[in-house]
């Protein structure tokens, strides 16, 4: 793991400890979480090989879809009882919460564990499920250590929040679901976001403004689909800030496009520059900065996404308008931007073999492990000769 990204999981693990017994201001909470998931899911959204990626269709679809769910949990709130409801969404985000915060923690995880049993696979069975015919056959589960140790703080989290339904758990569950759904869902390309973020700008501003559908369905239902953060410490019961995890993973999912084109402008090479990644961290800063503003100054709920759509997308515009980079940025796509981060990886490991062979005739140790196998480098030994071990 790269020293930058530790640092943010420190910081967000510190961030979530502490803020049981430390009484931050809940909006330098709001504005550091937020930040935190993005910063961590963004980076963490380059070692993806295969996301899910949006269709220009799907963009399209979004909201519509969004509205005919937020209006179904609204009518369930209105005309179902709310116990059942909430013990029906305690069981599916538990589920949900284990996979997601075992995601989160894995990482972490493979820093503690000691490297030779690190990658040791101590399960691997194949299973079917009932009435269910999968054309690929049996699905499998297999676990190393790290992934079995990180699945069991999952469990350890989703109990906890279970049973307790503390709002730190809640916000460990929210941050695991935010930084996972950066990671791994991608736009395809700038056009898409655009779209989707401004279908989503309208979409939040309907359902807040015109309507008290979305209030509603935030305050009623108990699960993670929201960070807590306490107005005062002390009271009891305690009353709750919320900030929605659309409005940490929509424009996060936006943030972490724009860094996989820096990595493209870069060459795929290490320490790119990340000019677009930063100017739209900025961007995010000061449209959620702003949203609170607003929402302290009216005393009133505010669309989150009516400050930071514009914020992003105008910011993005601007800063290819300044790079004379505008049709690369249009032009963009991530499935070609993979592509070239391929090729780029096979160029680099044909350049390694070429070493490798060079080096039994050089008068200096080939430093590379040879390509294709586990292990295998080139050494010196007495009487300069060279072998592979």
């Amino acid at each position: 793991m790269e020293h930058h990204l530790l640092v943010a999981y420190v910081a967000l693990g510190a961030l979530l400890v502490s803020s049981s017994y430390v009484p931050f201001p809940k909006h330098v909470l709001m504005l550091g979480f937020s930040f935190l998931c993005i910063y961590i899911g963004a980076h963490k959204s380059l070692e993806v090989e295969e996301a899910e990626s949006m269709s220009t269709k799907d963009a399209y679809m979004f909201p519509l879809i969004g509205s005919a769910v937020l209006l179904s949990l609204y009518l369930l709130v209105k005309y179902i009882s709310q116990v059942y409801v909430n013990l029906l969404l305690s069981v599916y985000f538990f589920g949900l919460g284990v996979l997601a915060v075992g995601a989160t923690l894995d990482p972490l995880v493979s820093l503690v564990i000691p490297k030779s049993i690190a990658k040791k696979v101590i399960l691997d069975t194949k299973f079917n499920i009932p009435f269910y015919k999968r054309k690929e056959g049996p699905f499998q589960l297999k676990l190393t250590v790290v992934e079995l140790v990180a699945v069991v703080l999952g469990v350890c989290a989703g109990t906890w929040y279970i049973v307790t339904k503390h709002w730190v758990a809640n916000n460990l569950l929210g941050v695991s679901f935010s930084i996972q759904g950066v990671e791994y869902l991608s736009l395809g390309s700038f056009k898409i976001g655009c779209i989707l973020l401004s279908g989503l700008f309208v979409y939040d501003v309907f359902w807040v403004f015109g309507t008290d559908v979305m209030v509603t369905v935030a305050k009623s239902f108990d699960a993670p689909i929201k960070l807590l953060f306490p107005r005062q410490y002390g009271v009891d019961p305690m009353e709750f800030s919320l900030l929605g995890l659309g409005d940490i993973v929509l424009p996060g999912i936006f943030i972490a496009l724009l860094l996989r084109f820096d990595e493209k402008r870069g060459g795929h090479k290490k320490g790119f520059n990340k000019t677009y990644f930063y100017t739209q961290l900025l961007a995010y800063f000061c449209g959620l900065g702003t949203t609170i503003l607003v929402m302290l100054l009216f005393d009133a709920p505010q669309p989150a996404l009516l400050y930071l759509v514009p914020a992003a997308i105008l910011s993005a515009l601007a800063t290819a308008a300044a790079r004379h980079e505008l049709p690369l940025l249009f032009d963009y796509r991530d499935e070609e931007a993979v592509d070239a981060k391929k090729a780029a990886a096979a160029a680099a490991a044909a350049t390694k073999t070429e070493q490798f062979v060079d080096c039994v005739h050089s008068d200096s140790c080939c430093k590379y492990a040879c390509p294709g196998s586990s292990g295998v480098c080139c050494v010196e030994t007495s009487g300069n000769t060279w072998l592979s071990h």
